[in-house]
């Protein structure tokens, strides 16, 4: 219901007059001056709040220099300013002669007002005020505004508060809030950016609010929920418009996050979009909870429901996941594939393959490797000053070998702890950081913060354990094996190619492992030995075996331990996820890229695409002309480019003017493109993962929404308020405006 004016005899009211309306002064004495002059007796005995809580004045009581219009859409009070403008002459006269009294140098400004009609006053006051609000000075008469437009232009400025919120990454509720998920949760951030706008002049979020009960919030949490549905739904539909023109796409599932105190799965998706660049774009955080099927139910719900895509062209799945829930998610990926049997998985070309491989494993051992390179990574990514400590401790290790110094100095720059290498940069570097962890934690000098030298201390006493030492060393042999092949694999189009063929030998290498363990585990065993004695760690068998196993009587040796739990599940483990990574339908699509003409023209242009394309028939124009079309696609590059430079990517191929002329061939390398082993093609199309980084490091857990994730990461989306608006009563017809506090 609207408000109406609280002055005696006057009926103008807040939803059918565009004058401003103003609220009873808090201050006790001016407050008082307001009732009287009002002629409102009934008031006299309520509390100056209550009467600026429940009761305004319209700007037509109030003399024309007491208004100030700060904005085309705000107008406000002087401070001192009290109504005076009444259909009571009678009590007008008593307040200018008491106006008089208190300001007598205003006496003569008023002099000429005073001695006009009454009437003239209020007229020249109305039109005033009226072309104060309306903004042009035409149209004097007050405006009506309809309720649906008024109800329209009330949601558009929650939502674009909302929007803003979201990209600017403001949580929704107070700092102080202890329970964001509770049922009396508000949102006291957004309520305050409400009343923020109400007071820098939104007057339809203002006529909305004040034409309901007080007691009513700016926007109730059941309709604060519903409106960030409506906006997800536009950010996925005006993100993915081109995964669904160009139908193929494929999935990446990136490491948990937390987000109100539940556990979830960052989605992207990988797709190649109009000027054929391949990019990936996250579209949600899915809820980690449940067994393997309801999870995977709850994905392809994602992915078809709200994401409006089919999952019949899902061309390429890969997990970024690490220890007990990569096995669970690497399940779910595997029951996908049973469904959609073209969802093949690959690795990911944003993981060296071997971070990949140890990530994927779940022994203790392997987990406390990567859990303290991690550790080192967040360390030495704070200062320089630890970057320039640990150069000092390389430098004194490795006094006689200026070479080698030079070059672990400068892999130390880089995320080498991600990188192919990482295990040997590892074992080489392990008698520097132990160097540099004990002389941080001495911290002798007080140079180093409580904190740092308590993380450094951390570090050490990992980097001091046996099992750290002979887990890493066991990584960096078997792990050798697959370096250089994953590195083809993150590399150009043509060595993605000729890596495929590789792999072969790589898994007989590992099984040659396998069926020698006994002599490979010695080797591995002495090395370890021999380094833990150069840092004086004693090599025993982990103090949780004995924890988790009662004496038997029987004393187990360190060596047997450590080939039992750590070298034969390792070797075991890599030779498995290599075998279930590089599927047939895996390297078919591989051994597809000899469509590319650089791959063509290596190998002489004697190739059999036909055989390992077969798996995509169905996703070409025309299949049956696919044989003749692919002959004149190999006749062009073989007989009509003398002195001209092969494109090497799909990329640079799908870039010619006339690949169009081969509509088959075009529309494979579109969907080979889509697998996620294919590096992105530039740092444009790859924002989306580094803007998750940022979000999850700058807002603490108790402040993280799925939604406003969602806002943030997509922020370059352009959003449509009035297609939000318009979707919102489409979705939520019945709903109400706001909702009763009680």
């Amino acid at each position: 219901m609207p408000n109406f004016c609280a002055a005696l005899n006057c009926s103008r009211n807040s939803t059918h007059s565009v004058l401003a309306f103003f609220r009873f002064p808090r201050d006790p004495e001016r407050c008082k001056k307001w009732v009287e002059n009002c002629s409102r007796s009934d008031l006299k005995d309520k509390t100056p709040d209550h009467l600026n809580k429940y009761h305004r004045l319209c700007a037509r009581h109030f003399e024309p220099n007491l208004i100030t219009k700060t904005s085309p859409f705000r107008t406000v009070l002087k401070d001192n300013a009290v109504p005076t403008i009444f259909d009571n002459p009678s009590l007008k006269r008593s307040n200018n002669e008491t106006e008089n009294k208190d300001a007598p140098e205003a006496k003569k400004s008023k002099s000429d007002s005073q001695s006009e009609p009454v009437k003239d006053i209020s007229e020249e006051t109305t039109k005033d005020i009226s072309e104060s609000n309306n903004g042009d000075g035409v149209d004097s008469s007050p405006q009506v505004i309809d309720e649906e437009t008024l109800n329209k232009e009330y949601l558009k400025s929650l939502f674009d508060v909302v929007v803003m919120m979201g990209t600017q990454n403001i949580p929704l509720h107070g700092h102080s809030d202890k329970e964001p998920r509770s049922k009396s949760f508000t949102p006291s951030n957004f309520q305050a950016l409400l009343e923020y706008r109400i007071n820098a002049g939104d007057e339809f979020l203002r006529k909305k609010f004040e034409g309901s009960s007080v007691n009513l919030e700016y926007c109730s949490s059941t309709q604060l929920q519903q409106m960030l549905d409506v906006i997800e739904n536009c950010v996925r539909e005006e993100l993915l418009a081109e995964v669904k023109e160009g139908r193929f796409f494929s999935l990446i599932v990136d490491n948990l996050v937390e987000i109100g105190g539940e556990s979830h799965l960052p989605l992207f998706i990988r797709f190649v979009d109009k000027t054929n660049s391949l990019r990936e774009e996250f579209v949600g955080l899915l809820l980690f909870e449940g067994d393997v099927e309801a999870i995977t139910e709850r994905l392809i719900a994602e992915v078809t429901v709200k994401c409006g895509l089919d999952m019949q062209y899902c061309r390429g799945q890969a997990y970024l996941c690490s220890g007990v829930s990569a096995m669970k998610v690497k399940a779910v990926v595997a029951r996908i594939a049973e469904l959609h049997p073209l969802a093949v998985l690959t690795p990911c070309s944003t993981c060296s393959l071997n971070i990949c491989l140890a990530n994927t494993m779940t022994f203790t051992g392997v987990h406390l490797v990567m859990s303290t390179l991690k550790k080192l990574d967040v360390f030495f990514s704070k200062t320089t000053l630890l970057q320039n400590q640990l150069e000092s401790a390389i430098s004194i290790y490795y006094q006689g070998n200026e070479e080698k110094a030079n070059v672990l100095k400068e892999a130390c720059y880089s995320k080498w702890t991600e990188q192919h290498d990482a295990f040997e940069l590892a074992v080489d570097l392990l008698e520097s950081l132990l160097l540099c962890m004990d002389s941080v934690h001495d911290n002798e000098d007080h140079k180093w913060s409580d904190e740092v030298a308590h993380n450094a201390f951390v570090i050490s006493e990992a980097l001091a354990d046996f099992e750290f030492v002979m887990t890493l060393v066991v990584l960096k042999n078997t792990l050798s094996f697959s370096r250089a092949f994953g590195k083809n694999l993150q590399g150009q189009t043509n060595e993605v190619f000729f890596a495929s063929s590789s792999l072969t030998a790589v898994l007989h290498s590992l099984n040659e492992v396998y069926e020698n363990i006994e002599v490979y585990h010695e080797f591995w065993f002495e090395e370890a030995v021999n380094l833990a004695a150069a840092l004086e760690i004693p090599v025993k068998v982990p103090r949780l075996y004995f924890r988790k196993r009662p004496t038997s009587g029987e004393e187990i040796q360190p060596e047997t331990y450590y080939k039992e739990q750590v070298t034969l599940p390792v070797v075991s483990h890599v030779i498995k996820e290599l075998s279930d990574l590089f599927s047939e339908n895996h390297l078919k699509a591989l051994k597809s890229l000899s469509l590319v003409p650089a791959i063509m023209g290596q190998l002489k242009f004697n190739t059999t695409e036909e055989t390992s394309a077969d798996i995509y028939k169905d996703d070409l124009l025309n299949p049956d002309t696919f044989p003749a079309e692919l002959h004149c696609w190999k006749i062009k590059w073989k007989h009509g480019t003398k002195d001209v430079v092969l494109p090497s990517t799909i990329y640079e191929t799908l870039q010619l003017s006339d690949v169009k002329f081969f509509p088959n061939v075009c529309a494979l390398l579109k969907v080979l493109y889509n697998l996620p082993v294919f590096a992105l093609t530039n740092d444009k199309c790859s924002t989306a993962k580094q803007r998750l980084t940022t979000y999850l490091e700058d807002t603490p857990v108790h402040h993280r929404n799925k939604s406003m994730a969602l806002f943030y990461i997509n922020c370059a989306i352009k959003h449509d308020l009035d297609s939000m608006v318009e979707k919102y009563l489409k979705m939520y017809p019945d709903s109400e405006p706001s909702e009763n506090r009680d």
